[in-house]
Formats: C-alpha cells, structure tokens, sequence
C-alpha cells in the first residue's frame, strides 16, 4: 500500500472517531442546489458559494463541463432529490485550456496502446466565457431536465476567488 493511501486510512480512522450519524444532513440538500463545476484543487465549492455540507450536491469533472454524465447526475438531483437551482461554474486558468480535442486523442494514442481516445469528446476550452454559455445552453435545453429549474453560469476567477456571472441568451 502506498503511502498515500496509508496517510487518508489514518485519517479516515480520525474521522470516523469524531463522525456522528445523527448530524449528517439528508440526502436531499437544504438549499436545493447543485453546482457544476471543475475537478480542479484550487476550487472549493462549499466555500466560494457560502455553502456547508448538506446545502448543495456538487458535480465535478474535469472543466466543469456539461458531459452526459454531469447532466445524468443534474437530472437525479433535480428529478429524485428536489434541486431546483443549478449553477456551471467554469474557472480561469483551467487545465483544459490547454490543448485542444485533437491533441488530448493523439495525447492518448501515443500513450495507450488503445485507439479508444478517439472516440471521447474531451471537451477542452478554447473560450471560457463561450463554454459556460455552451454549457448553459445545453443543460437547458436537454429534454430530460424539468423547465422549473433555473440555470446559471459563472466563471471563478482562481486569482481573487470571486465568481463572474456568465449571461447566456
């Protein structure tokens, strides 16, 4: 077991000492929100948002971006758990920015010995401000999400910690 793994056990087992069941929220969050937003580390929803645990679901993946997956899991939490706010936050300075769909597949050839890669949408950013808009947009208008839930956008600016709010048409 790498060391990693054994420094999270150790402090699973800290947390377990201290967790109590009885003050864990419910399954539904408190302020029916879920957020969208980028894997990147930097990026502290619950923070930037005013938020604690139980208020809002968050759905990360890498950019933040609006995958069949994070709209899976959007519909869930509106459809099943009463979401009825949803907010896309993209971010400056996100890694995938930084190449393009085409470089990330050859990327992936050159490093696996499976042409696989060719066949994802990577979903890279060549403009922030349009992906958040792009994002919104299709989030909207995917005919599984209900018409009563209202969408945002937002860029969180890594350098201030400030959100920007993205106006999409």
């Amino acid at each position: 077991m790498s060391e990693n793994i054994k420094r999270i056990l150790d402090a699973n087992e800290e947390y377990s000492k201290e967790y109590n069941k009885k003050a864990i929220p419910g399954i539904k969050p408190a302020r029916r929100l879920a957020i969208l937003t980028c894997m990147d580390t930097r990026i502290d929803p619950l923070r930037f948002a005013g938020l604690k645990k139980g208020d809002a679901h968050i759905i990360r993946n890498a950019g933040g971006r609006a995958s069949d997956d994070a709209i899976r899991s959007l519909v869930l939490s509106s459809r099943l758990l009463g979401t009825n706010e949803w907010l896309v936050v993209h971010h400056t300075d996100c890694g995938q920015e930084n190449f393009s769909n085409e470089e990330v597949c050859k990327l992936m050839r050159d490093t696996s010995d499976s042409g696989e890669g060719d066949f994802i949408n990577w979903l890279t950013i060549s403009d922030r401000t349009q992906s958040v808009k792009d994002d919104v947009r299709r989030i909207r208008n995917h005919p599984l999400v209900p018409g009563d839930v209202t969408i945002y956008g937002f860029l969180f600016e890594v350098e201030t910690g400030r959100l920007k709010e993205i106006i999409s048409e």
